[in-house]
């Protein structure tokens, strides 16, 4: 292999690109003591970098600890709020990490290869390094900055690989090829660039945020199902504050919610929430919440995530439309419909929907035909729909009244194969306040495998989460230590409950109660070609309390 093409005209130090001038005098009157000015309105580092609002939080955290910054709450807020805006991501390069912020544990799929794997996801996520953007030097002065906190990171960064690139195990003899710190440097400079065309076009595009108004609400939480409603949002100074109603498809109980939010850069929403009632259950719907939300650049909708949680393991996932002059569809209810089926009941939810029109009016694509309007309000229609036989697997579009929901009704034929979500989980024991447990909820999601006919191709239909029981089976990867037995409980709603932390004289040398378990789903009704019943699993990890947690104060609310 050959080295890469690093870059080299910065390896004195001097910065060789234009730097992101800061202009806010409490940025400079912080930050400037030790950022020195050029003359030009550059901050030394400062204005060779880009980032989330976590990250600027972060930097601040670390430049308390480490170098003796004073500053009060409300100062950090205002220079997170300044630099997440002028120093920011945009709208394109922030969607693309926003399950970072969003607190979402999920298998990374973007790494390109194991030598960046290596050197830039073996002690934290990916998304971490993709959330800036800097100029080539500074990301070079990353790298140091690493070597010089983290003793693992210099050997992660000059650890050896083979001839076919893979990292070589520790140990091992320097090889002739470039290091996966070299490769890593090589790449993110690369795709993360302190200036893009992301950012050129925001900075002249970004306005104020016009947010306040009524949004429709659709919302998930698994184990809970699907829930609709509505979110008001009104300014409050520079920040807003939000009330809420969600209404679940489900079992109809009323949710109740209010908080308040600050919004960066013109889309990016940070806030938080309470709901009324107690807190009967760790996944009760009504806990305090951090929101995360990205809104679109036009303003009209907007996706994320409201979490609670010791790990942030609860959350509803949220779609927002605004709710404007014009007919708005929100969400539509049960989530699937299986063709052959006659008579199914159909929930249209939304705002200023027309409440005279007849059936042919309301299009949901071919094969589907209403045969009966049962009610019909501002908010809510309610129709009976027949599926033919032969009807069009796939997701349907439903239109009425110049609205549009895409992909909103699935259609499908067969349950063909089970997937249990999350496909590779987490708990962590506990039981004490100050380390409480981290618990996990399972669902099983049926497929139909589609046109094609095969499994796993992009045409293969969701239609829900199916019902199923479940069990808990060891996982092999230490012979003989049972941990089915110790790890904690399944129940049939598919909720775990992990056991105590500390030492477990019961088990083998005293060993905690840590382990791994797969998690098994059953379906009930479904059944494959061999005539037994559909199963699927999940890989889930039991590991020890959070003891450290990461808390962000500047931009929660």
């Amino acid at each position: 292999m050959s080295a890469p093409a690093i870059a080299q005209s910065d390896e004195k130090g001097a910065e060789t690109e234009e730097g992101i001038p800061v202009t806010d005098k409490v940025v400079i009157e912080k930050c400037g003591t030790c950022h020195t000015s050029d003359g030009k309105g550059h901050l030394s580092r400062i204005s060779w970098v880009r980032t989330t609002p976590e990250q600027w939080a972060q930097v601040i955290h670390r430049m308390v600890k480490l170098n003796g910054l004073s500053i009060t709450a409300d100062e950090a807020k205002k220079v997170v709020r300044s630099l997440s805006t002028t120093h920011g991501l945009a709208p394109e390069e922030a969607k693309a990490v926003m399950y970072l912020p969003e607190k979402r544990a999920l298998d990374e799929v973007n790494i390109p290869n194991e030598q960046v794997r290596a050197a830039c996801a073996s002690c934290h996520a990916f998304a971490q390094p993709l959330s800036w953007r800097r100029s080539a030097n500074e990301w070079r002065l990353l790298q140091d900055l690493h070597v010089a906190l983290y003793s693992q990171a210099e050997v992660q960064f000059r650890r050896p690989v083979d001839d076919n690139g893979i990292p070589a195990g520790f140990g091992a003899p320097a090889g002739k090829g470039p290091t996966p710190g070299m490769l890593a440097l090589d790449y993110i400079r690369k795709v993360a660039p302190l200036h893009t065309p992301e950012w050129a076009a925001w900075s002249a595009r970004m306005r104020k945020p016009e947010l306040a108004g009524k949004w429709l609400v659709s919302a998930s939480m698994p184990g809970k199902g699907r829930y609709a409603g509505s979110l008001t949002i009104a300014p409050a100074g520079d920040d807003f504050t939000s009330t809420l109603t969600l209404h679940s498809l489900s079992d109809g109980s009323t949710i109740t919610r209010s908080g308040k939010g600050i919004v960066y850069a013109g889309y990016s929403w940070r806030g938080s929430s309470s709901g009324t009632g107690d807190m009967a259950t760790p996944d009760a719907p009504n806990g305090a919440a951090r929101e995360t939300l990205w809104f679109a650049p036009d303003q009209k909708s907007a996706v994320g995530r409201w979490y609670w949680g010791a790990y942030q393991e609860f959350g509803f996932d949220v779609t927002l439309t605004r709710a404007g002059g014009e007919t708005t569809i929100s969400s539509v209810s049960p989530y699937a419909l299986k063709a052959g089926t006659t008579g199914a009941t159909l929930r249209i939810l939304g705002d200023k929907l027309p409440t005279k029109f007849v059936p042919a009016d309301l299009g949901l694509g071919k094969g589907l035909s209403v045969k009966k309007i049962i009610s019909a309000s501002a908010d809510e229609i309610v129709v009976s729909v027949d599926v033919a036989a032969d009807a069009v697997v796939g997701a349907h579009d439903v239109v009425l009244g110049g609205a549009v929901l895409e992909k909103a009704l699935p259609v499908y034929k067969k349950v063909d194969y089970l997937k249990v979500t999350p496909e590779t989980a987490l708990a962590r024991l506990g039981g004490s306040e100050k380390h409480p447990k981290g618990y996990q909820q399972f669902e099983a999601i049926g497929y139909d495998k589609g046109a094609d006919g095969k499994i796993g191709t992009g045409d293969d239909v969701a239609v829900g989460p199916i019902d199923a029981t479940w069990s808990m089976g060891e996982f092999p990867y230490v012979y003989y230590d049972d941990d089915v037995n110790y790890v904690g409980k399944l129940s049939q709603t598919a909720f775990f409950t992990p056991n105590i932390d500390g030492p477990n004289p019961a088990r083998k040398w005293n060993r905690n109660n840590y382990g791994e378990v797969w998690v098994t789903a059953t379906a009930k009704a479904e059944k494959g070609a061999d005539g037994k019943p559909l199963t699927a699993k999940s890989m889930l990890i039991v590991t020890v309390p959070a003891y450290k947690r990461w808390d962000q104060p500047e931009v929660s609310q």
